[in-house]
């Protein structure tokens, strides 16, 4: 029987998870790194570009996979669990994806296949299909929704980096469930060999605009100390990451105004470069 005290933490879940952080629910932040950053991410080239801009996954050349887990306000239901994959073939990069949000009684999961590919010596374009499951403990807002996802990447000199990436373009008139339409372009800069600096800026229906800050500076051989600043919700983010042989440790934090630290951990193998 679905019982009022769980109707209640349904509801309190769905209402963090929208307000709480992202402009949108769909708006996955996977990556340790991104985290740290302020979800400055859009121009970016690593394994987690399959939840932020499949473009950047032109440059993948390895066979590589990754766990992330973040843990909103310190509130397991909110937590999230997010996998990806990454591997060569020819001139294109394939990805897929995983993401588990929420509880038993109210759980987001998305499963996407990616795929990028350079179009020029400073060009590159991927796309990524994206199925998003919801599901309430009983017969409450049960749904299945398939949308896509596109973006490009520039080189636009040998240290500037910019990125352009729309999520669900499709009209909400082909099928049953809304979802909102995000766009989000940015653009990085590497000022020196060990500092990497960006802003980004986000759209996204029915959301007021987001412009996001963000830095990584490697402080020592193989370590990194990051930092950030987004205009949603006044948000302050670190972080740090650690490269150890072919793994790369990932730790980021982000602050909200009213509702504490979320806190964000991955883990990046490379299996295999080619």
């Amino acid at each position: 029987m679905f019982s009022l005290q769980k109707i209640i933490v349904s509801l309190f879940v769905v209402f963090l998870s929208v307000k709480g952080f992202a402009s949108d629910p769909y708006g996955l932040s996977a990556g340790a790194r991104q985290t740290g950053m302020a979800q400055v991410c859009v121009m970016n080239n690593d394994l987690w570009s399959s939840f932020h801009n499949q473009a950047g996954l032109a440059y993948n050349k390895s066979f590589s996979f990754a766990l992330n887990y973040e843990n909103r306000f310190s509130i397991k239901e909110l937590g999230t669990r997010s996998a990806a994959i990454t591997l060569r073939a020819g001139r294109v990069s394939l990805g897929a994806v995983y993401s588990h949000f929420g509880y038993s009684d109210f759980r987001r999961q998305m499963t996407g296949l990616a795929c990028g590919m350079p179009l020029s010596n400073n060009i590159a374009a991927g796309v990524q299909i994206d199925y998003f499951s919801e599901r309430t403990t009983g017969e409450y807002n049960n749904n299945q929704i398939l949308t896509c996802e596109a973006g490009i990447n520039i080189t636009a000199a040998h240290n500037i980096k910019i990125g352009i990436h729309i999520f669900n373009p499709l009209p909400n008139s082909i099928r049953k469930s809304d979802m909102p339409t995000g766009l989000r372009a940015g653009a990085g800069a590497n000022l020196s060999e060990e500092l990497f600096a960006a802003v980004e800026t986000e759209m996204s229906t029915g959301h007021n605009l987001v412009i996001r800050s963000g830095f990584e500076y490697e402080m020592a051989k193989k370590f990194i100390i990051r930092g950030g600043f987004s205009t949603e919700n006044s948000s302050f983010c670190f972080g740090f990451g650690y490269r150890a042989g072919q793994a790369i440790i990932d730790f980021g934090f982000a602050t909200h105004e009213q509702l504490g630290i979320t806190s964000s951990v991955s883990i990046i193998f490379k299996i295999k470069e080619e």
